[in-house]
This record gives structure tokens, sequence and C-alpha cells, in this order.
């Protein structure tokens, strides 16, 4: 039985074309807002301590994601004034609210990475004329 999806005109449904919490959903579900949220949830973390958690994020990405996560009032940005200058990130009761949602879909990845490798496999092996989609920084030689 399909599940049927009413159109909607309702500026908070994400279904809806001209919703306003679909480009919320589309920018907490990156992938590196989704780690970096994580990353954050035992507290602040400096920039470079960030960039060490989260590895393969380029600093341009870093920097887009925590900018992002800040204007969305998921993290905070304090500047400490030093020689050099200390900047910390720390996730804001807002993006606590968040933690548990992200911390669980990473959980979820880690347990079922192997099955969905099969399961590509499987499609790929069915389907040799489809080419592959791409998945942005999927490296298929380490799973986990």
């Amino acid at each position: 039985m399909a599940l049927s999806v009413p159109a909607t005109e309702d500026p908070q449904d994400a279904f809806g074309a001209a919703c306003q919490t679909r480009d919320l959903f589309a920018a907490i579900t990156n992938k590196w807002v989704g780690l970096l949220l994580v990353a954050l949830a035992d507290g602040p973390k400096r920039y470079s301590e960030l960039h060490h958690v989260v590895e393969g994020i380029s600093q341009k990405m870093l920097t887009q994601s925590l900018r992002l996560l800040e204007r969305d009032g998921l993290v905070t940005r304090t500047v400490t004034p030093s020689i050099p200058v200390r900047v910390d990130y720390a996730i804001t009761p807002l993006g606590r609210s968040l933690t548990t949602v992200m911390a669980a879909m990473k959980q979820w990845a880690e347990t079922h990475v192997h099955e969905v490798l099969e399961a590509r496999a499987a499609f790929a092996t069915n389907h040799p004329e489809s080419p592959p989609p791409s998945h942005a920084g999927e490296r298929s030689e380490n799973p986990g």
C-alpha cells in the first residue's frame, strides 16, 4: 500500500513547494552539519579541534558549515582576545535539541553501513546499465 502525501500550501510543511522548513531541513541534513553538531555535543571546541575530529572536511567547508550553524542559532562563536586569537564554538540549547537526532543518525549509519554497501553492490550487479549514483565524500574502500 503506497503512502499518499497530500499537496499542501502550509509554509511549515516540508512536503510543500513553498515551504519555509524545507531549506532548514536541507541545511541540517548536510553531512558536515550533522557531524559538527555531534562533535560539539560534549563541549566547546576550537576550530582546529573540529578540523581534527571531523576528518576529511576542508577548511572551506568547515568555515561554511560553522557559519551556517551560527546563522541558524545552533552554535555560538566566541572570540577570546589573545595571541593568537582564540575562537571557540559551542552548541546552543537549540542545537542541543537536534544532537540526539544527529547522534542517532550517525549511529545508524555506523551500524548499517555494511548492509547498505552490500545493497549497492547487489544493485550494481542487477542493473549494470545504470551508472552508480555519486555520493559526495564516499570512500567505498573504508566503510566505517
